[in-house]
């Protein structure tokens, strides 16, 4: 999800975004671009770590204060629009895990920042498997008197849980050829990880639907509806006479400009991909956590993750109380215990027993009234991880 200038819940009250979070009280966010209004908790003076090339183009970022690498690695994918270090609750990560065996990394994927919109979560997995590659190497050769590479713990924030969601239930490797769309992917073998956090997972179809209810900023509801519409009969007919899957036709940027960040090209594969207009029915690829999503569906997402035997431990799901990307109307609770049923289904416990709700906390925990969540979350995490 991003948060840029965007997202009003489904009310009257029509509120502008900038940075991660509402400028006013909370509606619903999405994507994490920074603005020139960051908030109190961005970090000041730097943080110490390692960079390195998991591909030739492609880093990541390890937080450590120390030259000999810890055995355990806790891998951050933000959300649509975030790259290096965008999130500002990674700072608290690092912080509280200084003193243990576990470091943090923070990475880019070719779908980072601007490069949503002509994005796709296979792709997005794909290079999660290389870096989780890249980092059990790289700690291997650096500990060598270990005949084991430490732990790997996934963690996705917002749009970064679909992606871990869809890393440990889909075929390993992706099945079927390259799209068209993207003639240079190549599916590799994900390697099984120790364990898996979703924070803040949330359904972009759902807050789609509280923009074309209240509108963006000064955009009225009428007018994101005729654009929307618009854009769905764009999307709708390229894919049409092109076939799913065919190169991307990339939609008006007058048309997304009103909707998503002005200067970010949004494919028509993509934008369907996320608002999903035949959801419930048939969800399309980016749409994994709407509250409507029947339990067979739900089957074929979460009911996944025990056949694929890639998550060696738990999985950790902590939506946030006051998320402004979730609509009111959501009984969050009560979906957390769709999902929870879907992954464990009859076998041995997968949930995590510290899942739930984060009292008061917003998208991304990163309004200034958000120390008290921000410390739940760290406090949830350690104890997830075992420290």
């Amino acid at each position: 999800m991003l948060s840029f200038i965007f997202h009003p819940e489904c009310t009257s009250t029509t509120y502008l975004f900038t940075d991660k979070e509402p400028i006013h009280p909370p509606t619903f966010p999405s994507h994490s671009i920074p603005g020139p209004m960051a908030s109190k908790f961005w970090p000041k003076g730097g943080l110490p770590g390692l960079l390195h090339h998991y591909t030739e183009t492609l880093v990541t970022f390890e937080y450590t204060t120390t030259p000999t690498p810890k055995p355990n690695s806790l891998v951050f994918i933000g959300g649509l629009g975030d790259g290096l270090a965008t999130t500002s609750y990674t700072a608290d990560l690092v912080r509280a895990l200084a003193p243990t065996t576990w470091s943090l990394f923070t990475l880019t994927l070719t779908s980072s920042y601007q490069g949503w919109g002509l994005g796709h979560l296979d792709r997005d997995t794909n290079e999660i498997a290389q870096c989780v590659q890249y980092i059990q190497s790289y700690k291997r050769s650096q500990l060598p008197s270990s005949s084991s590479t430490g732990k790997v713990v996934l963690m996705g924030h917002s749009t970064g849980s679909q992606c871990v969601l869809h890393y440990l239930s889909r075929a390993n490797p992706h099945a079927g050829p390259a799209p068209a769309f993207d003639p240079d992917l190549v599916h590799v073998m994900r390697p099984a990880v120790d364990g898996a956090i979703l924070q803040a997972p949330v359904s972009d179809r759902e807050a789609m639907q509280c923009v074309l209810e209240g509108g963006i900023g000064d955009r009225s509801a009428a007018e994101c509806r005729r654009v929307y519409e618009t854009m769905v009969s764009l999307a709708r007919e390229a894919e049409k006479t092109r076939g799913v899957g065919a190169g991307d036709v990339v939609l008006p940027l007058e048309l997304t400009g009103v909707i998503y960040p002005g200067l970010t090209a949004v494919s028509g594969r993509r934008f369907l991909s996320l608002v999903s207009p035949e959801s419930p029915a048939a969800p399309r690829e980016d749409d994994l956590f709407s509250s409507d999503i029947g339990d067979e569906g739900l089957g074929r997402t979460f009911g996944m993750v025990r056949e694929r035997g890639l998550l060696g431990g738990g999985m950790m799901v902590l939506m946030s109380g006051a998320d402004q990307s979730v609509p009111e109307w959501v009984d969050k609770e009560a979906l957390l215990a769709r999902w929870r049923r879907a992954i464990d289904g009859d076998g041995p416990p997968i949930w995590d027993e510290r899942s739930g709700l984060i009292p008061n906390a917003s998208h991304a925990l990163s309004n200034d009234d958000q120390a008290m969540p921000r410390r739940i979350l760290v406090e949830k995490v350690l104890g997830f991880l075992g420290v």
